[in-house]
């Protein structure tokens, strides 16, 4: 067998550094200290994928730079070679992260439908990422239906849709994937609504579990399968505290639970991986997918680079936790940013992996690409995650089996000293390190 290292440790400048190849031919014999063993015959949860949301803020950063940035940036999410990005999202609608807001239509016949304003900053981004993946997932998002559609009649502010438009509401979404569609993405899942337990100062529609559940069951679902839409749907799509509680309340309708794929999550509200775990226990056919999750506000990297490695430990905890707990993909949020963390049209600035400059004519990887990257280029669509022990918590493992028998370990420290490890597989074993506030990805090439 053969194992590959790769390396990102900001203190010594390495950026999913190729460390290079070994053999493992060393027998386990009587080592009993510093092992983390794995244990590929006893698999769990297949991968999705791992990716981040195709924003109009990102699209318009993206539209920004030159043709040669273009295409390295296409190269850094999408190619093999960059962090191999196959599962995205997108919204329906303007979100926060839109230059202002919009709707597609604003009038009761829909005959004013129209997706020319994604057609200058989103689409454009989306196509160039197929041409260089054809294999990308997209989960799409609806933050609020149309103003007229809502008690509030704003698309801020949260409000609820109108009994008497829910109906039309389904046959707006049903007129998106076909727009779509015709530019040709086509959208695989769509979550019900974004956060729809919070009434946010940006776009954002309130729905209790018993009003998803009824708008799934005489409405989406009913509508989507007249007009032969073969959209998969995920409910929730809010914070993991309220996981389970959302899913048994939907889920209590069993032809409801038939309809529906899976839930969707973000990470806002803190771990709560044992809620992913009890989900997946309870659900086991349903699919687990985190679909939105970012650091900002006041640490943003311009303005606090010592903020640079807990940022971006954040995220590999996060991602580690929710992978070991069942998740089965893991969607970043805006793939690109300008300095300020936006644009943004309430001002709720972000960071994101990839940020525009100053300038505006070209981007810099932050550290929670790379960070991100030590999953998403090495765990591979229809991998599934394999059984490990470790001799300590100051280091944090999940591993996975490749659909072509590799095995990828990633293991996270985020404390200040180098932790000694002898990793084993088939009582052989690799002696290594793993530096203090660094994250590693071995993979592990086996002989069958």
């Amino acid at each position: 067998m053969n194992i590959t290292k790769y390396e990102t440790n900001l203190s010594k400048f390495k950026y999913l550094h190729h460390e290079g190849t070994k053999s493992i031919d060393k027998n386990l014999k009587n080592i009993e200290n510093d092992l983390i063993i794995i244990y590929p015959e006893l698999t769990y949860q297949e991968i999705l994928g791992f990716g981040g949301a195709f924003t109009e803020a990102a699209g318009y950063c993206f539209s920004k730079l030159p043709d040669e940035r273009k295409n390295q940036f296409i190269n850094d999410y999408f190619s093999e070679d960059g962090n191999n990005y196959t599962l995205c999202r997108a919204h329906i609608g303007s979100c926060d992260f839109c230059l202002d807001t919009y709707s597609y239509s604003n009038n009761e016949s829909l005959s004013d439908f129209s997706i020319d304003r994604d057609k200058k900053y989103i689409i454009p981004l989306m196509k160039k990422a197929f041409e260089k993946n054809k294999n990308i997932t997209i989960i799409a998002t609806p933050w609020s239906p149309p103003a007229f559609m809502k008690s509030n009649k704003k698309l801020k502010h949260g409000g609820k849709i109108l009994d008497k438009y829910k109906d039309l509401w389904a046959e707006y979404l049903v007129k998106y994937f076909q727009a779509y569609q015709n530019e040709g993405i086509n959208i695989n899942y769509m979550t019900i609504q974004n956060e729809p337990k919070a009434s946010q100062f940006w776009e954002s529609c309130v729905y209790t579990a018993k009003e998803e559940q009824e708008m799934i069951k005489n409405h989406i679902a009913p509508i989507f399968k007249k007009s032969n839409i073969p959209i998969k749907l995920l409910i929730w799509d809010h914070n993991k505290e309220r996981v389970v509680y959302r899913a048994q309340e939907i889920f209590d309708d069993p032809s409801v639970k038939d309809m529906v794929a899976g839930i969707g999550y973000h990470y806002y509200s803190g771990d709560y991986f044992e809620n992913i775990t009890a989900f997946k226990e309870l659900y086991s056919d349903k699919l687990a997918i985190h679909t939105e999750g970012c650091t900002g506000y006041e640490r943003l990297w311009f303005r606090k680079k010592k903020r640079r490695i807990p940022n971006a430990e954040i995220y590999a905890h996060d991602i580690i936790g929710d992978l070991n707990a069942g998740a089965n993909g893991y969607v970043d949020w805006n793939m690109m940013l300008d300095y300020h963390g936006g644009p943004t049209h309430i001002h709720n600035q972000c960071n994101s992996p990839i940020m525009l400059n100053k300038k505006g004519n070209d981007y810099t990887k932050t550290l929670p690409y790379y960070y991100i990257g030590h999953f998403s280029r090495f765990i591979k669509p229809g991998a599934k995650r394999v059984a490990f022990s470790k001799y300590t918590d100051s280091l944090e493992i999940t591993s996975f089996i490749n659909t072509d028998n590799s095995i990828v370990a990633v293991i996270l420290n985020r404390g200040k000293h180098s932790q000694h490890i002898n990793l084993c597989l088939n009582q052989k074993i690799h002696k290594d390190n793993v530096a203090g506030h660094s994250i590693v990805t071995f993979v592990i090439e086996t002989d069958k």
